[in-house]
């Protein structure tokens, strides 16, 4: 089969078309005849040597697909360990899920991977109820719009942080209810004013490093801010007071690592709770580009310039 692999740790041109051997289904697993696979900063992370590929998976990177059961030639979408960026591509059948009516393969492939993760972190962790408020820190990324979308449609009030002028415009058109651009707006203040002091109930973030003190500021009483990745450092100097006297939780997760049974019951939570209202029209996959496999280094160009809103998707 075709493929694109990592051939040594480095910059985007280290991504190279090669052919592989076809994977074989283990247990449990099912193999799908790829037609588009999405491109995640995980994938960035990996190819430059910074983030380890689990024990047992494929290296060649890819965490979310969708195409056809080779078997049975269901339309599916399906959360990987790795080996997306290829003609075929193994996945646990527990991670699997039918593409949504109404959608597109390149639409489906774009939704695993933002949608497992921002489920299990906002929903799961942070436990995110309908009527409370939520800010999302870089909202015009792939997880932002997914959790933009996602948190208005379960019946949230949504804020965001973004970049750009446009960014910030992608944001409120997505569902947020303000979003503020991080270059000129201090978010802190701008939280503040818009909850009439009170603060937001639940902050999903990406960045660390010094938003952490400013975040914590942002938030409500019983608060709670969760972690998915750090732009901008894994450290940060937090006042412990604060989190006591107001009751604050801070939490975070990784979710590649996380074993089957973990990541299939947040595919039938989504089965049951989101697939419905992506049919019903109200989420939309944002698909900024699309590129065919092989220029898959292009694809990791544009994700390392952050000048996309929304998601980017490999044609295979």
């Amino acid at each position: 089969m075709r493929a694109v692999e990592i051939t040594q740790p480095g910059g985007p041109e280290v991504l190279k078309p090669a052919d592989r051997p076809k994977p074989s289904p283990k247990p449990g697993e099912i193999l799908i005849k790829v037609a588009a696979a999405g491109v995640n900063r995980p994938d960035v992370l990996q190819r430059m040597g910074m983030y380890p590929v689990p024990p047992g998976a494929s290296d060649l990177p890819g965490l979310e697909i969708a195409g056809e059961v080779v078997d049975t030639g269901e339309k599916v979408c399906a959360l990987v360990a790795g080996g997306g960026y290829a003609e075929y591509c193994v996945a646990p059948q527990a991670q699997v899920l039918p593409v949504p009516k109404g959608l597109t393969m390149i639409q489906a492939a774009s939704l695993p991977e933002t949608f497992f993760t921002v489920w299990s972190n906002v929903y799961d962790r942070a436990r995110l109820a309908p009527g409370e408020s939520f800010l999302v820190q870089g909202g015009s990324s792939g997880i932002g719009v997914t959790a933009i979308q996602m948190a208005a449609a379960t019946g949230n009030r949504v804020f965001a942080t973004a970049g750009s002028d446009d960014k910030v415009a992608a944001c409120i058109r997505l569902g947020a209810t303000e979003a503020f651009n991080y270059k000129t707006q201090d978010f802190e203040k701008e939280i503040l004013r818009a909850t009439g002091g009170k603060g937001v109930n639940v902050i999903l973030d990406m960045v660390g490093g010094d938003y952490v003190p400013r975040e914590l500021k942002c938030l409500a009483d019983d608060g709670r801010l969760v972690f998915i990745a750090y732009l901008r450092g894994p450290k940060a100097e937090i006042n412990i007071d604060a989190v006591m006297r107001r009751r604050l939780t801070i939490s975070g997760s990784t979710l590649r690592p996380r074993p089957v049974e973990f990541k299939g019951a947040i595919a039938r939570s989504l089965r049951e709770k989101i697939w419905p209202l992506i049919e019903a029209g109200r989420i939309k996959p944002e698909i900024y580009q699309t590129f065919p496999l092989e220029q898959a280094a292009d694809a990791h160009r544009l994700m390392e310039s952050s000048q996309h809103i929304g998601k980017i998707v490999l044609t295979v």
